[in-house]
């Protein structure tokens, strides 16, 4: 499939062409990128153009993509318009292009929603500006995770560690709990915690897909990368005994709903928002100490009143039996599904520092881009998970239930979601819910495979 930055014959084209060209070729390196001017005609490159993006951000993370996009603008002259999307997005873009009116970016949040939308011809290849910017920018497994086929689709603009334990530091410390380093150490210090006065753990069950990262840590660290990568596949099946020991470690914690802010019924009903600053309300007296979260979790500490790196402190997640700390990923990839000139120009922005660097800045934000200087972090803290990340290169392992068909690994209220939330409820049932796992699994990836 052919992009629209082709060489055309008339001048007017040829102009415009050559400033998104600069466009896009700036934005490859790692030094700031500088607006790239009018044209010979006076105008800037993509005067007149409106663009509109979708995405399934809400509230500050949509507050500071604007900024991103606003930046856009002020560089080509375009108009951007953003388009909230709901979850799951692929069923979100099926409608707008059945009534022929896709938007003409998307933001993509599984790689499994990448491969059913390229599936489905929904997608239009990035072009060659983008191309060069993600191979002077990204590693070999970020750009890999865009592509489907051999076919680049996908800028990975946002990532996520999603292996990192938030707790409330004057807790622990009045508890006088240190970090643990091991799941054995991590429940010792929950029972420490929770003998304090204080409940030890806050969980977002509402909101399914943080029990799904819960899965994915433990079983990442205890099973191992080659099992999690078959799981993933679905090589092997949801009943195998991999999974009924990760379920089983799993149950340590969930089956003490003493140790669980609001108790099992409780952590159903907390949304992920919620779960966040609940730990970080209340000074040393939160409802919960400690929360399992990506680094995104700095978004919503900064709603409260507590300072990362002095009240609010991270440690990563904690290994599992004999296994390393796991090292989880996550992200929402660009993708064109129009074949314009705008939204072209839009992901070789997008892959480039400088577009990076404005929502760093912001916090609440991981870059993969390798081309972006830490210091546009605005603490120490994010600083270093985001040199976590990237000093990682393609030693990681990205979100299992990302990967797989999303009407399992990615549909609220079904699948994957609803079965490790029925599991929370009643985490005694290992072998009800892995069965119930394996029979929606085999279902979506039949139906994956037919589309």
């Amino acid at each position: 499939m052919r992009t629209t930055l082709r060489p055309r014959t008339t001048a007017a084209a040829m102009t415009a062409l050559a400033a998104l060209t600069a466009l896009a070729l700036a934005a490859c390196g790692g030094e700031s990128t500088k607006d790239p001017g009018p044209t010979a005609g006076g105008e800037l490159p993509l005067k007149g153009e409106k663009i509109e993006v979708a995405a399934v951000w809400t509230g500050p993370e949509q507050e500071n993509f604007s900024k991103v996009l606003k930046e856009f603008e002020k560089r080509t002259g375009a108009t951007v318009t953003f388009v909230p999307a709901q979850d799951p997005i692929v069923n979100f873009l099926g409608t707008k292009i059945a009534g022929g009116a896709p938007p003409d970016v998307a933001l993509l949040p599984q790689v499994g929603a990448i491969r059913q939308a390229a599936a489905q011809k929904w997608l239009k290849p990035a072009g060659p500006e983008t191309r060069a910017a993600l191979a002077a920018n990204y590693s070999r497994g970020w750009q890999e995770l865009g592509a489907v086929d051999g076919t680049q689709y996908g800028v990975y603009f946002k990532a996520a560690n999603k292996s990192l334990v938030w707790y409330n530091a004057a807790v622990l410390e009045n508890a006088g709990a240190s970090e643990p380093k091991t799941w054995k150490d991590f429940l010792a210090t929950a029972e420490t915690v929770s003998a304090s006065g204080v409940t030890p753990v806050s969980v977002g069950g509402a909101d399914g897909w943080t029990l799904t990262d819960w899965f994915e840590n433990v079983y990442l660290s205890q099973a191992g990368p080659a099992k999690y990568d078959q799981l993933a596949r679905h090589a092997i099946p949801w009943t195998d005994p991999s999974v009924t020991a990760a379920l089983t470690t799993l149950a340590e914690l969930f089956g003490k709903p003493s140790l669980i802010a609001g108790g099992t019924s409780g952590a159903l009903q907390t949304e992920y928002p919620a779960s966040v600053t609940q730990t970080f309300t209340g000074g040393d007296q939160p409802k919960g100490a400690m929360v399992f979260e990506g680094d995104f979790a700095a978004v919503n500490i900064a709603q409260t009143e507590a300072r990362i790196g002095t009240d609010a402190k991270v440690f990563p997640f904690p290994a599992v039996g004999s296994g390393t700390a796991p090292v989880v990923t996550a992200g929402d990839a660009a993708v064109a599904l129009k074949d314009t000139k705008g939204a072209q120009a839009l992901l070789a922005f997008l892959a480039s520092p400088d577009a990076a660097r404005i929502w760093a800045a912001e916090g609440g934000f991981l870059s993969p881009n390798k081309g972006l200087d830490p210091a546009a972090y605005p603490n120490d803290v994010q600083r270093e998970i985001a040199k976590a990340l990237i000093g990682a290169g393609d030693d990681f392992r990205f979100d299992m239930s990302d990967q797989m068909p999303q009407s399992f690994g990615g549909t609220p209220g079904k699948g994957e979601w609803k079965a490790l939330q029925d599991f929370l409820k009643n985490p005694k049932d290992i072998a009800g819910t892995q069965a119930r796992l394996e029979a929606d699994a085999a279902k979506a990836y039949r139906a994956a495979a037919k589309s």
